[in-house]
C-alpha cells in the first residue's frame, strides 16, 4: 500500500504541474516529445506517431505510448532491442540470443518457442506481425521511429496485444532526393559495425532505398577450454524498399528483409561446478557468473554441429494506400515472412558431457489487412478493417545425454554425487565400479546386479520432442473518435477475432530405450533383472522408456488436436484538452489471449501426447494519465496510472525438461509511468523516465508471487549536448539506466516450488538485485553533420548483472546463468550527404 501511495502522489504532482501550466503552453504546434532531428542535436525535435491509425501529435494520443525516432535512437547508441527497453518505462526485453529473447510489457512476458503457444506482446515491422519469438528479434536500423504502446491495444494492434504493441517504422524510399550514409564503428573485444544506406530519387514519384548493417564482437565469457568466447554477435541485415506513387491518390511502398545470424554458443554459466578440465579434473575457473567456462557439445550430437547459433529470418511486405477521397482513405498491408533458427546448447554448464540440447524453430506467417479511414476535419475521425493471418511453425527440441553421468548427477551431493565445486574427472565418474556402487547404494540395486546394470547405461542417449501448430486467424475490427465538445471527446473500439488452431506433438527415442530411464521409471525387480543383462538396449522384454521424454505411441506418432475459438476485445477512452498542448485522458480496455492447446509428452512410455486446452487469459485494464508540452514546447511531460486484472493467467510450469503452458489462475499488476524531455537552453537535452510496476500472482501455489523479469522499478536518465566549437560540432550524451531486483521466473526460485522433483534445487539465488549501467558518447563534426567521429563507452562501470538465471538446468537441479556485457569501448565514424 505505502509503494501504491507514494505512486499516487507522484502521478498528482505531475498532474497539478501540468495542469498549473496551460497558460504557459504553446497555441501553435510544438515540437514532439522525443529527440528526431540532426543526430547528436540538442534538441527535441518534431515527432509524428500513428499508434492510432493515423499522424497525430504525441499529446493527442490517448494512451501510454512512447515513441523515439531514429535519429534519436541513433545519438543515444541504441541498436537494438534490449538497449531500447532501457529507456522506455514499461518494457523490458530479455536477450539470451538472438534466437531466445522475452518481451515483456508492464510485466507480462511473451518469450515461448514453442510453436503452439500465443503471444502476449505483439511485434509489428512496418504494420505486419512478427511476434514469433524465434523471429522477432531484429535488427533497428536505418529506422523512422518506433512506437512503444503500453495497455490491451488490440483494437489497433491485433489480437496477439494482449497488454502492448511495439511499432517498428522503417524509413522508406523517398523520392524528394538522393541521400546516402556510411558508418563504421570498431571497439573492444573484436566490436565491429559496418552499416550503410542510400536512397536513388528514381523520378518525381518513385525511390529505390537499400540499407545495409553488419554487426559483430567475439563474445564477452571466455572459452577455458580454448575455444571462441561465448556470447558473440555475427549479424547481417539488410533492407530493400521501393517507392511509387500513381497519381496523387496512390502510393505503394515494396519492402524486403532479409537477417541471418552466425553465433558461438550463450554462456549457461553453473554456479554449482566450478569449469575443470574433464580429463584431469584441474580446476580451470570459478562459478563467477562474468568468469570463464568450459561449455561443449556432446560427441556426435546433431550431426557434430557446435554450440551456437544459426537463424535466418527474411520476408517482402507490400504497402499501399489508395485515397479514395478527400475523407477516405483505402489501406492495404500484405506480408509474406519465414524464419528458420537451430541452437545448440550445453544446459549443464559444465564441462562434462551431462546434458546437450538444442532448438529447431521454423516459422512461416502470411497476412492481409484491409483498413478504411474516414477523416473530413470534422469532429468524427475512425477507421474499419478486415486482417487475415495464416501461420504453421514448428520446435523440434534434440537431447543428448551421458546417462552414467545424470546417474551420478541424481546422486545430489552425497559422497556418491558428482564432488561440488570441483568435479573428478571423466574416468573416476565413468568407472564401472563407481557406477555399481551408486546404483547399489544410491537407488538399491542388488549388489550382484548393479555391475550388469552400470555396464549397460549409455555414453550417448538421444531422444527428440517436437510440436508443430497451424493457425489461422480472421479480424474484423473498428474504431473511432467523436468531438463532444472542442476539448472533449471519446475514442471506442471493437475488434472480433475468429480463429482455428492445431497443434501436433510427437517423441521419440533415437538410439534405443533409455536404461537410466527404465530405472527411474519402472524400478521393479524383473525391468532391473533384465536391465543387467547383456544387450538390455535392444531386450523386447523391456518398455521403450526415455529419460526426459516418454515416447508416443509407435515411438514417434505424432497426436494433434484441433479447436475454434473467438473472442471480443475492446478500449473505452475519454480525453479532456484543456489547451492546445495540454490533455488528460482516462480508458478501460479488455485485452485477451485465446485459448492455448498446451502440448506435452505422454504419462507413460509408448502412450498417447497430452493436449489440453489452457482457457483464454483476459485482462481488463483501467488507465489514467496525462500529457502536455510548456514553455514554448521545450518541454514534455507525460504521465499514466494503470490497473489490470487478469483471470486464467497463463505461466510456465517445468514437466521434466518440458516447459508447458499451464493456468495459474488470478493475477493483478498496477503502477506509474512517466516521461520528461527538457530542451534546457540552447546546448542541452535532458531526458528521463520512470516506471513503477507492482505486478503479482494472486492465487494457487505461487501466490503473492512476484511476475518474473518484472522489476518493481525502473528509472533511465539522460542528457544531450551539442555546440560549435573548435571549428565544427561538440556533442556529449551520457545516459544511466537503472533497475530494481527482479526474478526470472514466476516460482521466484522459492525453494518449496522446486525441492518435488528427481532433481531439487533448494537454493534461493535465481535473481538479480537491483543494478545501474552509465554509458558515454563523446562526438565530434561538422556543423551540417556530414560528417562525424565519436568515442564510446558502454558500461563505464563494468557492473556484473544477469541477463537470467535457472534455464533448462534448473529442471535437473542446476541451475545457470548467463552473465550482462561487461564493459566495452570503441569509436566510430559515420559520413552522410
Amino acid at each position: 500500500m505505502r509503494a501504491f501511495r507514494t505512486t499516487t502522489l507522484l502521478t498528482a504532482s505531475l498532474l497539478a504541474l501540468v495542469a498549473a501550466a496551460p497558460a504557459m503552453a504553446a497555441d501553435e504546434p510544438q515540437a514532439g516529445n522525443v529527440g528526431a532531428g540532426n543526430t547528436g542535436a540538442a534538441t527535441l525535435g518534431e515527432l509524428v506517431i500513428t499508434a492510432q491509425k493515423r499522424a497525430q501529435d504525441p499529446v493527442d494520443v490517448p494512451i501510454s505510448v512512447t515513441a523515439y525516432s531514429g535519429e534519436f535512437l541513433e545519438a543515444i547508441g541504441v541498436k537494438a532491442f534490449d538497449e531500447l527497453s532501457a529507456f522506455t518505462p514499461g518494457f523490458l526485453v530479455q536477450n539470451q540470443s538472438n534466437n531466445n529473447s522475452g518481451f515483456v510489457m508492464r510485466g507480462i512476458t511473451s518469450d515461448s518457442g514453442s510453436a503452439t503457444d500465443e503471444t502476449r506482446v505483439s511485434i509489428y515491422q512496418d504494420g505486419v506481425p512478427i511476434s514469433r519469438s524465434r523471429g522477432s528479434y531484429v535488427e533497428l536500423f536505418d529506422m523512422e521511429r518506433v512506437e512503444v504502446a503500453k495497455g490491451p491495444q488490440s483494437t489497433l494492434f491485433g489480437r496477439g496485444a494482449l497488454i502492448g504493441a511495439v511499432n517498428l517504422v522503417q524509413n522508406k524510399a523517398d523520392p524528394v532526393g538522393n541521400d546516402w550514409m556510411l558508418k563504421a564503428e570498431l571497439g573492444t573485444r573484436g566490436y565491429t559495425v559496418g552499416e550503410g544506406m542510400v536512397n536513388f530519387a528514381m523520378s518525381d514519384t518513385s525511390a529505390l532505398r537499400l540499407a545495409v548493417r553488419v554487426r559483430q564482437n567475439d563474445g564477452y565469457v571466455k572459452d577455458l577450454a580454448g575455444g571462441d568466447p561465448f556470447n558473440s554477435t555475427d549479424t547481417e541485415a539488410f533492407r530493400a524498399a521501393y517507392h511509387i506513387e500513381l497519381g496523387e491518390r496512390f502510393k505503394l511502398d515494396l519492402i524486403g528483409n532479409y537477417q541471418e545470424d552466425s553465433t558461438t554458443g550463450t554462456s549457461f554459466k553453473s554456479h554449482t561446478f566450478n569449469p575443470t578440465n574433464p580429463i584431469t579434473g584441474a580446476v580451470l575457473g570459478d562459478t563467477g557468473v562474468s568468469s570463464g567456462a568450459t561449455l561443449s557439445a556432446g560427441a556426435g550430437f546433431e550431426g557434430g554441429a557446435p554450440l551456437g547459433l544459426e537463424r535466418k529470418v527474411y520476408g517482402v511486405t507490400a504497402l499501399a494506400e489508395f485515397k479514395l477521397s478527400d475523407s477516405l482513405t483505402l489501406s492495404s498491408i500484405t506480408a509474406g515472412r519465414r524464419f528458420h533458427s537451430v541452437e545448440v546448447f550445453d544446459p549443464d554448464g559444465t564441462s562434462l558431457p551431462i546434458l546437450t540440447f538444442a532448438e529447431d524453430a521454423q516459422g512461416r506467417q502470411q497476412s492481409q489487412e484491409l483498413r478504411l479511414n474516414y477523416d473530413n476535419g470534422g469532429r468524427f475521425t475512425g477507421f474499419v478493417g478486415a486482417n487475415y493471418f495464416h501461420e504453421t511453425g514448428s520446435w523440434r527440441i534434440p537431447g543428448q545425454f551421458d546417462e552414467r553421468l545424470v546417474l551420478a548427477l541424481l546422486a545430489g551431493t552425497s559422497p556418491l554425487g558428482i564432488s561440488r565445486p570441483n568435479p573428478q574427472p571423466l574416468a573416476y565418474l565413468t568407472n564401472p565400479a563407481y557406477l555399481a556402487q551408486v546404483l547399489n547404494l544410491g537407488f538399491g540395486v542388488p549388489a550382484a546386479l548393479a555391475p550388469g546394470l552400470a555396464a549397460n547405461l549409455k555414453p550417448v542417449h538421444r531422444e527428440t520432442f517436437a510440436n508443430s501448430s497451424e493457425n489461422t486467424a480472421y479480424d474484423v475490427y473498428a474504431d473511432g473518435t467523436l468531438k463532444l465538445t472542442d476539448k472533449f471527446e471519446i475514442t471506442a473500439g471493437i475488434r472480433y477475432t475468429s480463429e482455428e488452431r492445431w497443434a501436433g506433438y510427437s517423441s521419440h527415442v533415437d538410439n534405443g530405450r533409455s536404461i537410466l530411464g527404465l530405472l527411474l521409471a519402472a524400478p521393479t525387480a524383473t525391468n532391473i533383472f533384465l536391465a543387467s543383462q547383456p544387450n538390455a538396449v535392444n531386450n523386447p522384454l523391456l518398455p521403450s522408456v526415455g529419460l526426459i521424454a516418454q515416447p508416443t505411441t509407435g515411438n514417434g506418432q505424432t497426436f494433434g488436436r484441433e479447436i475454434k475459438d473467438n473472442g471480443l476485445t475492446w478500449r473505452l477512452v475519454g480525453r479532456y484538452a484543456a489547451a492546445d498542448n495540454l490533455s488528460f485522458y482516462a480508458s478501460y480496455a479488455r485485452g485477451r489471449r485465446p485459448d492455448v492447446i498446451s502440448a506435452s509428452g505422454p504419462a507413460a512410455p509408448l502412450g498417447a501426447a497430452r493436449l489440453n486446452v489452457v482457457d483464454a487469459e483476459t485482462v481488463d485494464s483501467y488507465e489514467a494519465g496525462a500529457k502536455g508540452k510548456l514553455f514554448d514546447g521545450r518541454l514534455f511531460l507525460a504521465g499514466a496510472v494503470f490497473r489490470y486484472d487478469y483471470d486464467n493467467f497463463a505461466t510456465s510450469f517445468r514437466q521434466g525438461a518440458q516447459v508447458v503452458t499451464l493456468n495459474a489462475g488470478k493475477a493483478k499488476a498496477y503502477g506509474f509511468e512517466g516521461e520528461a524531455r527538457l530542451q534546457a537552453g540552447e546546448y542541452w537535452t535532458l531526458f528521463s523516465t520512470y516506471a513503477y510496476n507492482h505486478a503479482r500472482l494472486s492465487t494457487g501455489l505461487r501466490d503473492g508471487n512476484s511476475f518474473r523479469l518484472s522489476p518493481d522499478h525502473a528509472v533511465s536518465v539522460g542528457a544531450a549536448f551539442s555546440r560549435e566549437a573548435l571549428g565544427g560540432k561538440v556533442s556529449f550524451t551520457p545516459t544511466y539506466t537503472w533497475r530494481s531486483k527482479m526474478f526470472f521466473d514466476d516460482d521466484n526460485d522459492r525453494s518449496d516450488l522446486q525441492s518435488s522433483g528427481l532433481f531439487p534445487d533448494t537454493k534461493v539465488d535465481e535473481f538479480q538485485n537491483g543494478y545501474g549501467l552509465l554509458n558515454v558518447r563523446l562526438g565530434f563534426g561538422a556543423v551540417d553533420d556530414r560528417w562525424r567521429i565519436e568515442a564510446f563507452v558502454e558500461n563505464v562501470g563494468d557492473v556484473s548483472y544477469l541477463k537470467d538465471a535457472g534455464n533448462t538446468g534448473d529442471s535437473f537441479g542446476i541451475p545457470t546463468f548467463i552473465a550482462g556485457k561487461p564493459r566495452f569501448m570503441g569509436i566510430g565514424f559515420t559520413v552522410r550527404r
